[in-house]
């Protein structure tokens, strides 16, 4: 585990993951052979900005700025930092923190609560407030500036509520980062003085507080100026927004990749840790790779060396269209599809488990879409096993009770008595609709394609297993019973939940798989075989792709070869693009997974 400390030997940050370097190292631009954990997209010149110095430059020229950001920023440290570069220059400045003029913190804990649950539930409701809900709105117009003061700054959450007309300097932090300051307690929440224990602190996160300030994000979008990376302790890359606008929509036309993120866990494997280079061999294992979830990736740009990483969000708020071509009327900001690694290799087995209907996660939850899944099998060793579906003799009432003594006297079930399972075989898809009960075994290396929600796992058998911390998992039988869809059994597993693949086209060297998944997948998956190269139609929708056999995969837009994949890797082509190759750099043949959406979708 690595722990990073501030100058005051103060834990910050807690985890085994690197921070992303402020610059780029020679390394990762030599690396051209391996999965890239830090993968970017070039600005050109004098785009990117290194420093306070600069930074402080500018606020000298505007006399009157706003400081605001996201949750998990070190406001005070950004302070400190800019406070000392106008102290060398002489200037006066006078400071007006937007936590001020916050409603107490009692107040907010009751304005909050209604969306968090019980004090032990897993999950809450997806909240509806905005973030001047926050604030004692009565005394906005109270703030004035000071005219004696060289320099006017408005910093904090909130800042731009504050003053709505000085110009903003908008600090970014990837929903990783958070978590790792989340437990290493070194922030708290929205309206909280202090941090609480990791479960708690993550719901609020989830269910309120980036929900809050996503929408405060995009309504202050209009009034930024400056983006700024607010990852790292005393350094800070920056950017002009106009600049971040351009890039955005240069990456809405082109292909793209997000920064992956890896989480270890109490079930997870070694299969990523051998195969993904750069990744921390000291880790106990990896369950996860964050590979697209974009509520918590980030978008890494460069420019003179210098990386600045910005949420997968304002690619959407800026270029939805762009992005999702025919689809951005239904889906808006939201990016729909999710690609991410479930590693068990040497590991042990995933929880028992089903996902909520669409009515049920909208009513008690307050989600949008269901976590409807499919489990592409990207390797696995002999014996490995999926669990999918009912034993055609399944008796919903002797189910229960078997999970209900198990969880009451820590006792085996012997659970293939009631749930069936089936060989893990590359390269075979296993559909999961919501309501499904499945799980992967041990020794698979699955790449799970889904729907984008990710948290709502209904897990009702956890093989007696703890997690990393020793501690049972959360058991959620009853919620699950309130979605099991028991008639999913017997031989309409493999008719209708085991995908059978289908020759859709044929050239000389390639071929055209359709992967057909279930009537409840807004999502459709193919599978391109070829020597040499394909080319590819978006008809007006993206992509979401990965290389699952070979070493490599470019690909070309308008006879320009924009980018190079490698094994496991997940990029996207958005609409816009209209049409692409995919060209085979070597010699082996390539197969490539890709994930796009249904013509026709009902939410």
């Amino acid at each position: 585990m690595q722990i990073n400390k501030n100058t005051m030997g103060e834990e910050w940050r807690r985890t085994s993951q690197s921070l992303l370097p402020a610059q780029v190292l020679d390394a990762d631009r030599q690396k051209v052979d391996d999965y890239i954990l830090s993968p970017f997209q070039a600005l050109g010149d004098h785009k990117i900005l290194n420093g306070y110095t600069s930074l402080a430059e500018w606020i000298i020229s505007e006399k009157t700025v706003v400081i605001d950001g996201y949750i998990g920023v070190f406001f005070h440290d950004v302070q400190l930092q800019i406070q000392k570069e106008l102290n060398q220059k002489g200037l006066s400045v006078k400071w007006h923190q937007a936590t001020d003029y916050l409603k107490p913190e009692k107040e907010v804990d009751e304005l909050v609560k209604p969306f968090l649950g019980g004090e032990d539930e897993v999950w809450g409701t997806k909240c509806n407030l905005n973030l001047q809900d926050f604030f004692k709105s009565s005394e906005f117009l109270k703030l004035n500036m000071d005219p004696e003061k060289d320099i006017n700054i408005v910093i904090g959450i909130g800042a731009g509520l504050l003053n709505r007309e000085a110009p903003v300097i908008y600090l970014d932090i990837p929903k990783n980062e958070i978590q790792y300051r989340m437990r290493a307690r070194s922030i708290a929440n929205l309206g909280k003085s202090a941090s609480e224990r990791s479960f708690s602190m993550y719901k609020r996160f989830y269910f309120v507080d980036w929900e809050v300030l996503n929408r405060y994000r995009a309504e202050l979008l209009a009034r930024i100026s400056i983006v700024a990376d607010g990852q790292r302790l005393h350094e800070l890359n920056w950017l002009f927004k106009a600049d971040l606008l351009k890039g955005l929509n240069q990456l809405s036309h082109t292909v793209l990749r997000a920064r992956p993120w890896f989480e270890s866990g109490s079930w997870g494997g070694q299969w990523m840790k051998s195969k993904l280079k750069g990744l921390n061999v000291n880790e106990v294992n990896y369950a996860w790779s964050f590979e697209l979830i974009s509520p918590e990736n980030g978008l890494v740009f460069e420019s003179d060396g210098n990386l600045l990483e910005v949420s997968f969000d304002f690619l959407m708020l800026c270029e939805s269209g762009a992005v999702l071509g025919k689809h951005a009327e239904t889906f808006g900001a939201y990016f729909p599809i999710r690609f991410d690694f479930l590693d068990t290799f040497n590991g042990g087995n995933l929880s028992i488990q089903c996902h909520p209907s669409k009515n049920y996660i909208r009513a008690n939850f307050g989600e949008t879409i269901t976590q409807d899944e499919t489990y592409y099998i990207l390797d696995a060793a002999p014996g490995a096993k999926v669990y999918l579906g009912f034993q055609d003799d399944i008796n919903p009432a002797e189910f229960r009770l078997a999970l209900e003594n198990s969880q009451l006297k820590n006792e085996e079930i012997a659970i293939e008595k009631y749930v069936r399972s089936f060989p893990s075989v590359k390269h075979e898809l296993f559909l999961i609709p919501n309501g499904t009960v499945h799980s992967s075994g041990r020794n698979n290396m699955v790449l799970e394609i889904s729907a984008t929600p990710y948290i709502f796992t209904f897990k009702m058998y956890d093989w007696l297993s703890l997690d990393l911390h020793g501690n049972p998992r959360p058991i959620n039988i009853a919620h699950a019973f309130n979605n099991l869809r028991f008639e999913r059994k017997g031989k309409l597993v493999e008719q209708e939940l085991i995908s059978i693949p289908v020759s859709l086209e044929k050239g000389a060297d390639w071929e055209l798989i359709h992967l057909p998944t279930h009537e409840d997948h807004f999502y459709d998956v193919h599978r391109l075989e070829f020597d040499t190269e394909m080319a590819v139609a978006t008809e007006d929708s993206c992509h979401v792709l990965m290389l699952v056999e070979g070493t490599a995969v470019a690909v070309e837009i308008n006879g320009e070869r924009v980018g190079i994949f490698h094994y496991a890797e997940t990029f996207v082509i958005p609409a816009a693009t209209q049409n692409y190759k995919l060209l085979n750099p070597g010699k082996e043949k390539l197969k490539v997974i890709k994930a796009f959406l249904k013509n026709e979708i009902q939410l």
